[in-house]
């Protein structure tokens, strides 16, 4: 039999507010266990929840961004259920009435474009952490967590594979950090998914029995956790057997789920408002206010860079994985054609070359490295580039001193503690004029030593008439060699090129 594997994700991300959701206590990762803890998280007698503004705004500029429905007017409920890490015994959340409804995420799975319809976004508290891999026969309780701020996003049942689920929560995770809304560290726990999976027979359009995978926080394990589901689920019902409805966590150790308990339907949590919080209403000056600081959003930037700077759609995409990649690139490209000399489709080029390859791959070197710590700074960057653009230097030079200056900017950035940036557009030019690094582009200088290699390398020659065009290059290198790699190196080629065809 032919399966269809049907999949929908529950994501929490934890909104980047400097206090919790309904009361003033810290949000700061990694403070010692129940040391920020307050009295209205932990639920002592006689407190009361005061809502978050800042919660509410970044729940209204998500729903924006997604072009969802903006509620009004929404409730808080209470959700009973018992978990130790739960001190008041319910966890406030939206459930009749979320802020956010509907709205949809656009991703690609290859080349292929997909629509992930979202069900609702609603703003809910987090519960604590339950610590047992510190406590030998016992579980350890730390209610830090306990009250921060969490947007939960509900999708529709809209994928059909593991990919599709990877590349609309990876879609997911940028967009949340691009608005501003979650940091998305998911080491810390800050954007979590929950999978929700089922198998149906092809072409049937009742939903099979679903597994809710709690917790998967890297896209890794949220792949992997699906395959194995998936492989599980169907073997059960190819045995003949049923899957029953539950909550299963992931070990990724063992590369398998398990069961951790009965999957709860909601009138298992006996939702009713929250007496203690009146209805949140969203006033029109509210509204407004977050439409106006809306950022440009990804496909937005990406649309403007293939038509202002004339970019491929791959190039695009690439350029706006990150907020901060996008900006950078933005700044590298002003800097490069600073007095409007020229704009060129091959000089944007030029510029996303550099930092698609260059720059990130300097990044990549640096394991940790946060996405927006770049060694060098956009203007001193650009500023490089558009030496090398306008054949003051040439391009081999130039990624020198970008090496040179972003090991400059690694060396202050471990002294201060802080991102610093190595080098300056004057520095640049300093550097070119005191260090002699000014291409060669004097013909007669570049084809006496032309002559020489070619005089000194008669074999090489020889090889190069013969077809071997691998003897090419090496003059071409031995030239370059000869002039301290300054040279225009399209000069070099020319030369070589009418001399060995004479």
């Amino acid at each position: 039999m032919k399966w269809e594997v049907v999949i929908g994700l529950e994501t929490h991300a934890q909104l980047s507010t400097a206090s919790n959701i309904f009361s003033g206590a810290s949000t700061a990762f990694g403070a010692a266990p129940n040391t920020q803890a307050c009295a209205v998280d932990i639920a002592l007698p006689g407190v009361l929840p005061v809502l978050n503004q800042g919660a509410v705004e970044r729940a209204i500029r998500f729903g924006l961004a997604v072009g969802a429905k903006i509620n009004r007017r929404s409730i808080f409920a209470r959700k009973n259920y018992f978990y130790p890490d739960l001190p008041k015994g319910y966890q406030i959340s939206q459930y009749e009435s979320p802020i956010v409804e509907g709205g949809s995420l656009t991703v690609h799975v290859g080349e292929t474009e997909k629509t992930v319809r979202l069900t609702r976004a609603h703003l809910e508290e987090d519960a604590g952490k339950s610590l047992h891999e510190d406590f030998h026969g016992a579980t350890g309780i730390d209610l830090n967590r306990a009250g921060t701020p969490l947007l939960e996003i509900v999708t529709e049942p809209d994928m059909r594979s593991s990919a599709e689920a990877v590349a609309y929560a990876k879609e997911l995770h940028k967009l949340v950090r691009w608005i501003g809304i979650c940091d998305g560290n998911m080491q810390e726990g800050s954007f979590r998914c929950d999978a929700n999976v089922s198998v149906r027979p092809l072409g049937s359009d009742k939903l099979g029995t679903r597994a809710e995978i709690k917790n998967l926080n890297s896209f890794r394990f949220l792949e992997q956790a699906i395959e194995f589901e998936i492989r599980r689920q169907i073997e059960i019902l190819e045995d003949g057997g049923k899957i029953v409805q539950e909550t299963r966590l992931y070990d990724p150790d063992k590369d398998e789920t398990r069961s951790m308990r009965s999957k709860e339907d909601a009138h298992d949590y006996r939702y009713f408002p929250d007496p203690d919080l009146l209805p949140l209403e969203v006033s029109e000056v509210m509204l407004n206010n977050v439409k106006e600081n809306l950022p440009e959003l990804p496909q937005q930037r990406q649309q403007r860079f293939i038509h202002q700077y004339r970019l491929s759609t791959d190039e695009a995409k690439l350029l706006t994985s990150t907020k901060e990649i996008a900006g950078y690139f933005e700044g590298v490209a002003l800097m490069s054609m600073k007095n409007g000399e020229s704009v060129a489709a091959t000089d944007f080029k030029l510029c996303a070359g550099w930092v698609i390859n260059d720059i990130a791959a300097k990044m990549n070197e640096e394991e940790g490295l946060p996405s927006w710590a770049f060694r060098v700074s956009d203007d001193t960057a650009g500023h490089i580039i558009r030496r090398v653009r306008e054949g003051t230097i040439n391009a081999r030079i130039g990624k020198d001193l970008l090496t040179r200056f972003w090991g400059e900017g690694r060396q202050l950035s471990e002294k201060e503690g802080r991102s610093v940036h190595g080098g300056s557009p004057q520095l640049v030019d300093d550097l070119i004029r005191d260090e002699g690094l000014g291409q060669v582009s004097d013909l007669g200088a570049i084809e006496k030593i032309v002559d020489g290699v070619l005089a000194a390398n008669t074999q090489q020659a020889a090889d190069y008439k013969a077809g071997k065009d691998k003897a090419f290059n090496s003059l071409v290198g031995q030239v370059m060699k000869a002039t301290k790699g300054k040279a225009n190196p399209q000069q070099v080629h020319d030369i070589l090129k009418r001399k060995l065809a004479g």
